[in-house]
């Protein structure tokens, strides 16, 4: 199992900052190399500041499902509504975020 850090509530990746059902996905962090469920959360946890990940690096596995564990390209998580593995749908809700994490 990956390890994924942050103040997270349960087995899927939920944090106390995003916790719908939909809240299932975590972040692999360009500054770091570390998996956390939110900004937030690394924000809290991580003591250094956001990288995002560079535009030319899209093809790298950044996104754990936490439904299944299985990790995704930035490329595919972005033009993804749900889990290509197991169909879990992703929030929507994200996709306002993405600035924080990739230069796009």
């Amino acid at each position: 199992m990956i390890e994924v850090k942050g103040k997270i509530i349960d087995t899927e990746t939920r944090c106390e900052h995003y916790a719908t059902s939909k809240d299932i996905i975590a972040i692999k962090f360009y500054c770091c190399n570390t998996y956390y469920p939110c900004y937030q959360c690394h924000e809290a946890c991580a003591g250094h500041a956001i990288e995002r990940w560079p535009e030319d690096t899209s093809k790298h596995q950044a996104i754990l499902c936490g439904v299944c564990q299985t990790e995704h390209t930035i490329e595919t998580y972005v033009k993804s509504l749900a889990c290509p593995t197991c169909e879990s749908v992703f929030n929507e809700g994200c996709r306002t975020h993405y600035s924080i994490y990739f230069d796009m």
